[in-house]
Order: C-alpha cells, then structure tokens, then sequence
C-alpha cells in the first residue's frame, strides 16, 4: 500500500556519501523528519529523464524553493551512494541531499516500486515529489506515463 498524504514517512536506512567519499548509513525519519523537505524520487540517476529534465529543476530553482519556505531539498534513487555522488557532481547538485536506496527499501515502503527490467533496470523507484513538513507528507504526486510533469520543480513550486 503506497504512502497517502497525512502519513508519516517511512523511517528506512538509506546511504549519503560523506565527507570522505565512503558511504554512510542514515535514517530516513532523520534526514526527512525535520523542517520542510522536498523529496523528489527518480528511477535512475544519469538516465535521459532524470539528468536533463527533473534533477535541472531543482538545481536552478533553489532559490526559489527556499523562498517558499523549504529548508532541504533530497534527491532519492535506486543507486549505490557513489553514483549518486557522482550524479551531484554532474549536475552542480551541491545543495540537494542526495540519498541512496540501494536495495530499494526506501521505494518498498513507500509502496512506489517500478519494475524497470523491460529496460535493464530491474526493481526501481517510480518517479514522484513529495513535501514533507515535521516527517508528515502533505503533498505526493506520482507520474503516470514516462514524463516528468507532477514531480517536476515547476509542479512542487506551484503546490507550495
């Protein structure tokens, strides 16, 4: 069963590369639990969608997603922590937490898991935004097709 607006977010353990460049466990509730969080997930990072479309929205639009009140934005994937860091470093993401889902949990509990193995990819997250305020989700929109349109920064700016 897929996470509904009012629930809180599943507390999972994810990974962040650290100062050092080595992966390092982190709680879910912790880094999505305070303030208000906007948490855009996508099926893979350095994919066509992912790279040119969703994740070049909410790099050029922190600002004004920090003027709408957000104190964090977080980036979740299905990837090891190293693509994910190298992804950041890609796209000049130096502001966006970018989480690791290796083994999908995260995308398992929040009942969003896409099977991707048509393409390669086996069991990924399905693409989607949400706003978390305080560890409550007070906003989810999930994309239907193959688009980025409700998740995209321009959609999450509009429901802020």
């Amino acid at each position: 069963m897929a996470v509904s607006v009012g629930d809180t977010i599943p507390d999972v353990e994810v990974r962040v590369l650290n100062d050092e460049g080595s992966p390092t466990p982190i709680q879910t509730a912790e880094v999505l639990g305070t303030g208000k969080v906007v948490l855009f997930a996508v099926p893979g990072a350095f994919t066509p969608g992912c790279s040119q479309v969703h994740m070049p929205g909410f790099v050029q639009n922190k600002e004004e997603l920090a003027a709408k009140g957000v104190d964090k934005v977080a980036c979740i994937s299905v990837n090891d922590a190293w693509v994910m860091g190298a992804w950041a470093d890609s796209q000049g993401a130096t502001d966006i937490v970018m989480l690791a889902d290796g083994n999908g949990e995260f995308a398992e509990a929040m009942g969003l898991v896409m099977d991707g193995s048509g393409f390669g990819l086996g069991t990924r997250s399905r693409r989607y935004a949400a706003i978390i305020e305080n560890g409550v989700v007070t906003s989810l929109d999930v994309e239907e097709g193959g688009g980025v349109e409700v998740s995209s920064c321009d959609a999450v700016i509009g429901r802020l």
